[in-house]
Parts: structure tokens; C-alpha cells; sequence
């Protein structure tokens, strides 16, 4: 059976996971009682994660028309004659208004009737609550003939399993592509092996000339001048007398002695700017965050400014990451204050604005501690700096999440050392549904 895309604007992703049958529909019998036979309506209503009579009612109120559902034969009749492509639309506005979270667009959600008579989506990515349009005509039926309880989680797991299956042969592809790249190397190797034992024989020379290094270094240069191309060969020639060791460890140790030389002046250099800003009258203990400058503003805000201008004078994206290392504190005080600038103006609608922006996030979230000090910002942004944005966490992180930005572990790992800093904190709660969602996806794919 040929499968589609959920949803008109998924239909042009190849890789998008959610998937349902091609509309088949058949005419049957004439005249008066001519009617419209939707062939695979069961198929497509366990894609869905609706009941099959939804959308039979829905197509029934749309064409001004009568409609049955059999839930014993699982036919569903539509009176009149209808095309294919008409009810194909009209599904379409069903996966919108009952189907699809308004918040990011996921079709996994479920449908929940509240005790105020009210129905509303629940998405199991991101845990947004969307609020169905009462006025539609199917919301009478819906309350009616509520849904039966976790019905549709088997249809949810099948399209997990489908979307790890297509992961692992991925995954399989690129192993078969490393294994050649192995070959590949072993036989250049292999033949750089047998053109250098007849150099080794060459230079390798007896241990009389390694132990004369003015007539080993004479041969080199002569047989350096008979091959020109052989300049590797040096290599052997490494001088092993005592004087040469010796100068080697010194070298070494020279090294390190100068490295902690420099620790040891920065380190000199900190405490004595601490003890002189501690005597001045007008100095005040504060965090760095909060320290004023000559202006009155925080070192914070004096981040932000300065990346709020880089950012309109329109710094690229490979360029952001120097500029941002040639900040003046710590690399978690810059990222707090590069994303905060980088969503300054906005309202609302903060994962569309973080989408727009991900050539930015991508030059600073590469790597584990980078991602870390990114979901912190992201967690200091929505505490302090803009509480409006709290409700749209989750949304923020299954948008990062989608666009590779963000690692399933890091955001475990985020949330877990939060929670157990400060339960009380709201942000922990509106993350808590997306968290479990990426959880329940692993452990289903561990079980299989």
C-alpha cells in the first residue's frame, strides 16, 4: 500500500517519520442512493491515532451529507459521490484541527476531553495543550463518543520502530563505508611497507655508525643528494648519544618549568587584583554578573550590548565563534549573553526564532560542554531574562533537538542535574513531558 506524509506540509520531507495510507475510495450504486465507499478508512485512522468514525463524521459534516461508519465490517459510507481528491482535502483540514500540535506541528498527540466539556490535543513531544475550536460541528460527536483510553500506542511504537529501522540501516551504510576507507588505507600501507625495508638496509647503517653521529649525518647528506624525494628517511638518523638525551630532558623540563611559571603570574596577578579592588573604598563583593562598570551597567548587560551590535553589523557565522572567545568572561557568561541578543525583540513564537537562527546556535552548541552551557543559557533566559518564555521551553528544545543542535543525552543530562538542584523551579516541569518523550523512544528501542 502506497504511504504518505502527514500532514500537506510534510509532504515534500523524505525522511519525515510520520506516515499514513493513500486515500482509496470506490462509488457505489446509483440514483438516489448512490454513495461513497472510503476503502482503507481503518488503515488510515490507526495512522492517524484516531478512531475511524471521526473521520467519517467530520467528511459526513463537511459535505452537508449523511455518514455511517460500520464498526463491525469497518466500512465507511459517505452518501453521494464524491472524488477522491475532495475527501483527500478535507482529511488534510481533519489532520490540522484534530491531529497535529498546534505548538510544533508533531501529529502524535492525544485527544482529551476536560471536565469543563473541553477538547484539547496533547502532545507527547513537547507536552503543549492545544485548545480545539468548540464551534466544529465533529466536537459534538467527539464529546459524545470520547476516545477510549491509550488507544493508538501501538500504532505510536510501529512508527518508532519504523524511524529506528531507517536509523539503523543508516547507520549500517556508514559502517560499510568506513570498512572501505580501512581497506583502502591498509593497502597503501601495506605497499609503503614493502618499498621501506630496502631504505631501512640504507640509512638503518650498523652500530658503529650510530654511535658516530658526524659520519652518520655525512651519509645521510650524501644519499640525501642521490635522492631527493627520500626525505623521511631522516627519521632513522636520530641521534641517541648522551649529550643529545640530555638536552633533550632539558628541553622538556624547560617547557613545563615555563608553562607553570605562567600559571603561577596569572594566578599572582588575580589575587593581587582581587586584594587591590578589596582596599579601594568603593569596591562592592558582588558576582561578575552583577558587577557594575564605569557606566553603571552589569557586566551582563555589557555582554549583551556588545553582541547585539556584532550581531546587526551582521557578523557571519564562522566568524561568530572568534568574536565570541574575545569576550571579556567566563565561556558560560558569554553564551547566557550571546543568546539572549540573539532572541532580543521577540515575543513569542521562540523555537520558529531559534529555527531562523540555527547557523548561529550551530557555531557555539559543537560539543558536549558547548551544548551544556547552551541549554544552561537557555535555562537562565527563560528564568530571568524573559519569563514569557518558560511556556515555550519545550518547543525551544524540540526544535534544537529536530535540527541536530542538541543531543538527547546533554538534555538528559541538563535536566537531571536541575532537578536535583532545585525541584521547585517551573522550567523543570514544562521540559518534564519532552524529557520522558525522548526517554520512552529510547527504551522502546532498547526493548527491541
Amino acid at each position: 500500500m502506497a504511504l504518505q506524509n502527514i500532514g500537506a506540509s510534510n509532504s515534500d520531507d523524505a525522511f519525515y517519520r510520520y506516515k499514513m495510507p493513500r486515500m482509496l475510495t470506490k462509488i457505489e450504486g446509483r440514483g438516489n442512493g448512490i454513495k461513497t465507499n472510503v476503502v482503507n478508512m481503518v488503515d488510515i485512522a490507526k495512522a492517524l491515532a484516531r478512531p475511524p468514525s471521526y473521520t467519517t463524521k467530520y467528511f459526513g459534516n463537511e459535505l452537508g451529507a449523511q455518514s455511517k461508519f460500520d464498526e463491525k465490517s469497518g466500512t465507511a459510507l459517505v452518501n453521494g459521490a464524491h472524488e477522491t481528491p475532495k475527501l483527500a482535502g478535507l482529511l488534510e483540514n481533519f489532520i490540522k484541527k484534530y491531529v497535529q500540535c498546534y505548538g510544533c506541528g508533531n501529529p502524535e498527540t492525544e485527544v482529551l476531553i476536560t471536565k469543563t466539556q473541553m477538547i484539547q490535543l496533547k502532545c507527547a513531544a513537547c507536552g503543549f495543550l492545544s485548545d480545539v475550536d468548540m464551534r466544529d460541528k465533529l466536537t459534538t460527536f467527539i464529546l459524545k463518543n470520547p476516545p477510549e483510553a491509550k488507544k493508538g500506542s501501538k500504532d505510536k511504537k510501529a512508527m518508532r520502530r519504523a524511524e529506528k529501522e531507517r536509523l539503523k540501516e543508516g547507520e549500517a551504510a556508514d559502517e560499510e563505508l568506513k570498512k572501505l576507507k580501512k581497506e583502502t588505507k591498509k593497502k597503501v600501507s601495506s605497499k609503503d611497507a614493502c618499498a621501506k625495508p630496502s631504505s631501512k638496509k640504507k640509512h638503518g647503517g650498523s652500530d658503529e655508525d650510530h654511535a658516530s653521529p658526524p659520519r652518520s649525518h655525512g651519509n645521510v647528506k650524501e644519499e640525501e643528494g642521490e635522492d631527493d624525494d627520500d626525505d623521511d628517511d631522516v627519521q632513522w638518523q636520530t641521534d641517541t648519544s648522551l649529550e643529545a638525551a640530555k638536552k633533550r630532558i632539558q628541553e622538556q623540563l624547560n617547557a613545563a618549568t615555563a608553562e607553570m611559571v605562567m600559571l603561577s603570574t596569572v594566578e599572582s596577578e588575580k589575587k593581587s587584583k582581587a586584594a587591590t579592588q578589596a582596599s579601594t573604598p568603593k569596591a562592592v563583593s558582588v558576582t561578575p554578573e552583577n558587577s557594575k562598570t564605569e557606566n553603571g551597567e552589569s557586566n551582563h548587560e555589557r555582554l549583551v550590548k556588545e553582541v547585539k551590535t556584532n550581531l546587526k553589523k551582521g557578523v557571519t557565522s564562522s566568524k561568530l565563534q572568534s568574536f565570541l572567545g574575545s569576550l571579556s568572561g567566563s565561556p558560560q557568561e558569554v553564551i547566557t549573553a550571546f543568546y539572549e541578543a540573539l532572541l532580543d525583540g521577540v515575543e513569542k513564537g521562540f523555537a520558529k526564532e531559534v529555527i531562523k537562527k540555527k547557523s548561529y546556535l550551530a557555531a557555539v552548541a559543537q560539543d558536549e560542554e558547548s551544548q551544556l552551557r547552551l541549554l544552561r543559557a537557555i535555562e537562565e533566559f527563560c528564568g530571568t531574562s524573559n519569563p514569557v518564555a518558560l511556556k515555550e521551553v519545550a518547543l525551544v528544545l524540540k526544535a534544537l533537538y529536530d535540527a541536530d543542535l542538541l543531543e538527547e543525552e546533554y538534555i538528559v543530562l541538563w535536566y537531571n542535574k536541575g532537578l536535583a538542584a532545585n525541584k521547585d523551579s517551573k522550567i523543570w516541569k514544562n521540559v518534564k513531558p519532552f524529557v520522558e518523550w525522548l526517554q520512552s523512544a529510547e527504551s522502546e528501542s532498547e526493548e527491541e
